[in-house]
């Protein structure tokens, strides 16, 4: 029924899969050149080859994330320019474009699948002379290359770094388990060890008492792999290239035309909006947090590596609260059987774990039923280690769909994260942004888990605009906030007691601590992001425009040698160009949900899940995601609604 997760041989990769799509060739010319003309024997079968060659080259992409070496870098370098390739052939098949324009269809969903089709065909250049479309190939191919070449070089530069500490009094005050986390032997002496993983990086930059050493990791961080500079280079100006061959003034608006946002102007003004809201809130939450440094280690000019240290003093201080308070009381494990007992309760699946091959000894792997029936898998694979890069993420594989004979096909996904790990002393505590970050994900995979569509390319998360795809995920990681959710799987590690009704309310006391500067930072994310390809910018002019973004959005100025956009992956390797604003597009729906669907006692209504379920997750990409709102809601989704969920006034 499901896939096997397995690679026999990585150096074999790229023939076997230079052969699937030479197979795949071949049905394309059979269904581009025969004489069928009707949805069931053109699009069906396409979207059945979709479904193989994900099925094939997901493993793949998803071992040089989390199990990267020089075998899977290899393995992964060599295929990416056969499937550039094959990808440019196809959106450039006039033939078969002309074939799909024609079909006539009724079914809503099927009806989506080719307005989509046609759409890509369009904006991948079908419509271009011969020599406009191999400059589109070669474009397609590069940009691939560039892609996972600046993902390299965060990776390297990330792994190449070290902090070794010998002095005790430099660890002291931090919490024990990144003590522990940090400890080593070296030539018969314990030194304490930091690196730029997250989870190390994040533990001496919030808890780490010398300034000095925060200064240096801090510095590090935002040096890294300043190679990435010519690579950003060369991403930008292909990507304005690539827009204006297509007819697009910039690349920003070619990003649009798939998107739910419909204009530029839209994006900017909202954008603005949100900062001017966050503002006044946010200078004040600086001079409290600069007076507070003052008073306590009578620092005269407050810096960035300084601001996570004294927010968590400072928390500490007006709310007697710090993450190290909570986090013996998450447990990896015991949350994550809080989340799926929290999920089968609220959307009536079952999930029992699975015997089935894996990547690594800490993936664990689910059977998802639902009505006693198998319905889905999924595999959490949730503790940093050196060969797995940074951060959280949720990759979708199998997908929920009907293929072109009748047999429906069930959904599977991973959800990856970066918590710290198991050690001999302890098991794997959770901060609680950490629980957080788990729901957020999970909110991604059970929307392409629950989807039921029968058409593959809007079932699941296929076919969502990209600008509403967080929606979901952010919808439930509000809920990690809620004490009736919290106390589920809140318990101490060592004496077993629940967290605490204090506890919990101080977690949600602090959930807006800082709020306004936090949202002035992802408005800074956005604003540069977007406004970044609304032209080509070179060389230091991409430095320059970050700077003038800053004069608004950072309070504190960042030191000159820090080069943020280096290791902004989730615009140069991640797939949000002209979209990281998103986040917060995609937030006014999730708040305005969230209040829809909070209960005090339970923390959820069910009956309003039931519907979340059945009308937003079930249909992915079958409409626009806000005419699935309307249809649930019977209403538009309220801009309000997000300045409310970070209590801004």
């Amino acid at each position: 029924m499901f896939q096997e997760f397995k690679i026999n041989n990585l150096e074999q990769f790229p023939k076997d899969l230079d052969t699937l799509l030479n197979e795949q060739r071949e049905i394309i010319n059979d269904i581009t050149t025969n004489e069928e003309t009707s949805y069931a024997k053109i699009l069906k079968p396409l979207q059945d080859l979709d479904e193989k060659l994900g099925l094939f080259f997901t493993p793949l992409s998803h071992l040089n994330s989390v199990m990267n070496s020089e075998e899977t870098q290899k393995a992964y370098e060599e295929s990416i320019p056969l499937l550039s390739k094959f990808s440019s052939e196809m959106a450039q098949n006039e033939a078969l474009f002309k074939k799909i324009e024609a079909i006539k269809i009724d079914s809503k969903e099927a009806k989506k699948v080719l307005e989509h089709e046609v759409r890509s065909f369009v904006l991948s250049g079908v419509n271009l002379p011969e020599d406009k479309k191999k400059r589109m190939e070669e474009i397609s191919l590069k940009l691939s290359e560039l892609s996972n070449q600046f993902s390299q070089n965060l990776l390297d530069a990330t792994n190449a770094y070290e902090l070794i500490i010998e002095d005790e009094k430099d660890v002291e005050g931090m919490p024990q388990s990144d003590i522990d986390a940090a400890k080593e032997e070296i030539d018969g002496k314990t030194v304490y060890k930091f690196t730029l993983q997250i989870p190390s990086y994040l533990a001496y930059m919030t808890y780490g008492p010398n300034r000095e050493y925060r200064k240096e990791l801090s510095k590090a961080y935002a040096t890294r792999a300043p190679e990435n500079a010519e690579v950003i280079d060369q991403i930008l100006a292909l990507k304005y290239e690539k827009s204006q061959l297509l007819g697009f003034s910039s690349y920003a608006q070619y990003a649009l035309e798939t998107r739910d946002a419909s204009h530029e102007d839209d994006v900017i003004t909202f954008l603005n909006e949100l900062a001017d809201a966050a503002l006044p809130q946010a200078k004040n939450e600086l001079a409290e947090l600069k007076a507070f440094a003052h008073k306590t280690d009578g620092i005269e000019n407050l810096v960035g590596y300084d601001v996570g240290y004294y927010s968590e003093k400072l928390k500490k201080e007006k709310f007697d609260f710090d993450d190290t308070m909570t986090k013996p009381y998450f447990v990896q494990e015991k949350v994550l059987q809080g989340l799926l007992d929290i999920v089968s309760e609220l959307f009536a699946v079952t999930f029992k774990p699975a015997n089935v091959p894996t990547w690594h000894a800490c993936v664990k792997p689910f059977d998802i039923f639902e009505e006693g029936k198998l319905s889905g898998r999924i595999y959490f694979d949730l503790e940093a280690r050196k060969e797995k890069r940074g951060g959280a993420w949720m990759n979708d594989w199998e997908t929920h769909y009907e293929d072109s004979k009748g047999e429906t096909h069930l959904a599977s996904a991973f959800i990856v994260c970066n918590f710290s790990p198991t050690t001999q002393k302890t098991p794997s505590l959770l901060r609680h942004d950490d629980v957080v970050t788990l729901f957020h994900e999970m909110g991604h995979a059970i929307h392409h888990l629950f989807g039921k569509c029968k058409e593959r390319s809007v079932s699941g998360i296929n076919g969502v605009a990209w600008d509403v795809v967080e929606f979901p995920s952010q919808f439930l990681e509000n809920f990690a906030y809620e004490a009736a959710i919290l106390k589920r799987f809140g318990f101490h590690y060592e004496t077993g007691e629940p967290i605490s009704d204090d506890l919990m309310a101080k977690i949600k006391e602090t959930k807006n601590f800082q709020a306004a500067l936090g949202i002035l930072r992802q408005v800074e994310f956005s604003l540069f992001d977007f406004v970044l390809h609304q032209d080509l910018y070179q060389g230091e002019e991409v430095q320059t425009l970050l700077d003038g973004i800053r004069e608004k959005t950072s309070l504190l100025t960042p030191p000159s040698y820090n080069k943020f956009q280096h290791g902004f992956a989730h615009i140069f390797a991640g797939g949000y160009a002209a979209g990281y604003y998103s986040y917060k597009w995609a937030e006014v729906l999730s708040a305005d949900a969230f209040f829809s669907c909070l209960d005090d006692e339970s923390g959820f209504d069910k009956e309003r899940a039931k519907g979340y379920k059945e009308y937003i997750l079930a249909s992915g990409g079958a409409l626009e995601m806000s005419e699935l709102y309307q249809e649930w809601l019977g209403r538009k989704a309220d801009v309000k609604s997000l300045i409310k969920l970070y209590e801004i006034v």
